[in-house]
């Protein structure tokens, strides 16, 4: 009796932390791309050293708290360090691309190709949830990254919204709309320096400022893609580092739980 308690118990927090999502679960994998985006920089005992936008990196770089909103809500956290293949991209159900290298950032970059973009276009057809996060164009890939954007009505334009000078955060701030159906609990954010989008086909804005697209989203098949134009979830702006009043750690945590409930229900 008492197994049979503890197994409803945990059915009954599995249903709830993800309320309203279409998924099952929990164990939702969440790849975030090391491959495309393969940085390293000299840690502290000298040595060579992966960093930029991984789950595992704790400091202002690394991804740590958003990886710890996708675990609160059912999913498990993983690392993509190949080129994406039908057969690699199994039984992920989340893709995260962010902030491709170029030459600037690293001195072997891995450039994607057509067939690479096919292969993400038919995993995401199929029910894969993609996101995409760009940069502003000195400091990404931007013809690379719109290669694979374009697959899906979405190109990332060649210019610097939300643009800080020195200590104006003001500069960088977003006003989250009443009824907002991503970002559900957080109300005012901040997000700097990033691309505009421009959208094509079945691409949607989800945020627009002063008449640019911040944040688009795409309906591909059974997938689901979000997109926007910065890193923008790393630790730097979700762990109380920004001035009172900024909700970015609530923003990682909703868009975690959105891309969650867009993973379609497996018969």
């Amino acid at each position: 009796m008492k197994k049979i308690k503890s197994v409803i118990i945990t059915v009954l927090f599995a249903t709830a932390i993800v309320s309203g999502a279409k998924a099952q679960g929990p164990n939702w994998i969440v790849d975030v791309d090391t491959y495309y985006n393969h940085e390293f920089h000299k840690g502290a005992d000298g040595k060579m050293e992966r960093f930029h936008y991984i789950w595992e990196e704790k400091d202002l770089n690394g991804y740590s708290n958003w990886g710890d909103a996708f675990i609160k809500y059912g999913g498990k956290l993983r690392s993509h360090d190949a080129a994406p293949t039908y057969q690699n991209l199994k039984g992920t159900d989340i893709y995260i691309i962010v902030d491709m290298d170029s030459q600037k950032e690293t001195a072997s970059p891995n450039y994607i190709d057509l067939p690479q973009v096919k292969v993400i276009a038919d995993w995401v057809k199929a029910g894969g949830v993609l996101v995409i996060m760009a940069n502003d164009s000195t400091n990404v890939n931007l013809p690379g990254t719109n290669k694979l954007a374009g697959a899906f009505g979405l190109h990332f334009n060649d210019d610097i919204q939300n643009h800080v000078i020195g200590n104006n955060i003001a500069a960088g701030t977003l006003m989250i709309p009443d009824g907002d159906p991503i970002f559900k609990t957080a109300k005012k954010v901040y997000l700097k320096d990033m691309s505009s989008i421009k959208l094509s086909g079945n691409a949607k804005a989800a945020y627009t400022k002063d008449g640019a697209v911040l944040f688009a989203t795409v309906k591909y098949g059974k997938g689901t893609v979000f997109a926007v134009g910065d890193p923008w979830l790393y630790n730097e702006y979700t762990n109380g580092h920004l001035p009172a009043g900024y909700d970015n750690d609530k923003a990682a945590d909703d868009l975690a739980k959105w891309l969650i409930s867009q993973i379609p229900a497996k018969k």
